[in-house]
């Protein structure tokens, strides 16, 4: 699963963020070739990931905002096991770690507020080792360099981006993907 991920944002670093199963359609046709299903819920999500996966994208869901799953080891095996999904994302450390006991690809979402929740963030990523790490707001590329200099984790750029100027800037910071619901920046 792990090199997946990588091989699929070398070939488009666009991610499609599908906030809206309405848009799912429109993910799949889009030239990205990771979605990250930010929507859903516990009666769904299994059909979901099964569409995603038969037009040959690569689906990470977001456990945060999965309706109906709690957010423990039993979730986690549950998806592992009957969802399979590509990975997961989460703003839990703990889910994490858990996902990572479990071989899962494993997201870790971080929101760089201020100096002090960059410096949480750094000794979370530290701590848990996931496979990559979203940044939200993605406009901030010294943000960007310094969380990939004290990490060595691939870092996902995501919010606020909206224009080719801000794709072209992540990317150059040090960033592997964007990640975002703007559906004219999926077909950049």
């Amino acid at each position: 699963m792990k090199n997946n991920f990588y091989d699929k944002i070398q070939c488009n670093p666009i991610i499609s963020a599908v906030n809206s199963l309405d848009k799912l359609d429109t993910a799949i046709e889009s030239p990205s070739e990771i979605v990250f299903l930010l929507k859903g819920n516990l009666l769904n999500l299994k059909e979901t990931v099964e569409k995603v996966a038969k037009s040959k994208k690569a689906i990470y869901i977001h456990l945060d905002l999965i309706e109906g799953l709690s957010r423990d080891i039993y979730a986690l095996k549950y998806i592992k096991d009957n969802v399979r999904p590509d990975g997961i994302i989460t703003t839990k450390s703990s889910l994490v770690r858990i996902a990572k006991e479990l071989d899962m690809f494993a997201i870790q979402r971080l929101f760089i507020l201020d100096s002090l929740s960059l410096e949480t963030g750094i000794k979370s990523i530290k701590s848990t080792k996931p496979d990559a790490v979203e940044i939200l707001p993605g406009i901030m590329p010294r943000i960007t360099k310094i969380l990939h200099k004290e990490t060595n984790i691939p870092i996902i750029n995501g919010g606020l981006i909206t224009l080719k100027e801000e794709v072209i800037n992540s990317l150059g910071s040090g960033a592997i993907g964007i990640s975002t619901t703007n559906e004219k920046i999926w077909y950049m």
